[in-house]
């Protein structure tokens, strides 16, 4: 994919935002310096319609003269509670927080694309809407602004997103079609026993036993529940329990995850989570309460937007396999057909081979001009389909 000048030509700027963001990492719903730099920005490129939703999210609206559908390109703005060591001179200013999942990359991307679209307002078709989505690493802001109303009032017809990716080398665009990324969901299994004295366990009953017996009766449902032909995963990565190391527990928290890449995989473990857990932990004379946080869904690709993409990456593009990480564009995708695709970022002599969420996790701004390059593409070939076909 050849970089046109034009966008060659916001290197500097695009640079300058993302590493401006990167120093300004704020978590969910609490962006609210990172909105005002975007806000401040979209004004100097001259854009007039600009709008605010939920707090910290910022949308803006080109219109274009030559007829088209309206095409939504999202970004995340929101960081972790991760601890940088990158060593940059644009580390992070606030302790415990940094940009270590990409966000500020994407966010300076669509930057760029407002500052091309406003300097050529030729290359519109239809209507284009740009949104500076908070809290993708939870609650989750995109079901924030489906839920306020932002499908319908802008008239979005189909939305695209990006996400940096280090498991992929520069240049590379990697999607695939229908399910990319896995739905997921949080679990918290409650155990309560009774305590006694540790000498005399026959007078309690012992929660951290019943809650080891309770994690290993449940990764049978992985291999006995789901059937061969489908993919999910449990993982619990956190357990606490106990007062002392001579006092029979009484009570023990399980907390996990599970992910799977189809509704009706996800629906079955949520079934057997709940079922096995109660009844192992009355076989130890427990109980169990089991809690689920049901997150995002599973991230699906329309097909005919991914032939579009192929389109415009040419041979930059390959098919990715799925991934079980999660992301809540999936919720746009469950109103309006959508496209979400990775953007490599690896660079092995730069030592550029963190994974996301990593405290080294880093990469070379050029790589978002590609980014950017797409976006333009797009809104002709996503405008032009139908007449392809």
């Amino acid at each position: 994919m050849q970089i046109t000048e034009d966008i060659q030509k916001l290197l500097t700027d695009v640079t300058n935002d993302r590493r401006k963001l990167h120093q300004i990492p704020e978590l969910g719903l609490e962006e609210k310096k990172t909105a005002q730099f975007i806000r401040e920005k979209l004004q100097s490129f001259g854009i007039t319609e600009i709008y605010t939703m939920i707090a910290t999210a910022t949308i803006a609206v080109f219109r274009g003269k030559k007829p088209g559908k309206t095409l939504a390109f999202r970004s995340d703005i929101d960081a972790l509670p991760v601890t940088e060591e990158t060593g940059a001179i644009f580390a992070s200013k606030t302790a415990g927080r940094m940009h270590a999942c990409g966000h500020d990359g994407h966010a300076a991307a669509l930057l760029g694309f407002a500052q091309y679209l406003s300097q050529h307002p030729e290359s519109i078709r239809g209507t284009i809407v740009l949104i500076f989505q908070p809290a993708e690493e939870g609650p989750g802001g995109a079901q924030l602004l489906i839920d306020e109303g932002l499908i319908e009032k802008f008239g979005i017809d189909q939305i695209v997103g990006i996400h940096l990716f280090p498991e992929f080398p520069e240049g590379t665009i990697a999607c695939r079609p229908h399910a990319m990324m896995a739905r997921n969901g949080e679990i918290t299994i409650k155990i309560k026993g009774t305590s006694s004295h540790g000498a005399q366990p026959q007078q309690g009953q012992d929660a951290i036993l019943a809650a080891s017996a309770v994690i290993q009766g449940l990764h049978s449902i992985i291999s006995r529940n789901i059937s061969p032909l489908d993919t999910g995963v449990l993982t619990f990565g956190k357990i606490t329990g106990g007062q002392a190391m001579n006092i029979i527990a009484g009570q023990v928290k399980v907390e996990g995850t599970m992910r799977a890449f189809s509704d009706e995989a996800y629906d079955i473990m949520t079934k057997r989570v709940k079922e096995a857990a109660e009844f192992i932990a009355q076989g130890y004379g427990c109980q169990a309460e089991v809690d689920f946080n049901h997150m995002y869904r599973v991230v699906d690709n329309d097909p005919e937007m991914v032939k579009a993409l192929q389109k415009v990456a040419g041979k930059n593009y390959v098919e990715c396999q799925p991934y079980m990480l999660a992301e809540d564009f999936s919720m746009y995708q469950q109103v309006i057909p959508g496209l979400f695709f990775f953007v490599g970022i690896r660079n092995e002599e730069k030592g550029y081979i963190y994974p996301l969420h990593s405290g080294k996790m880093q990469f070379e701004e050029k790589n978002l001009l590609q980014a950017i390059d797409c976006y333009v593409q797009l809104i002709d070939a996503l405008n032009t389909q139908e007449v392809d076909s």
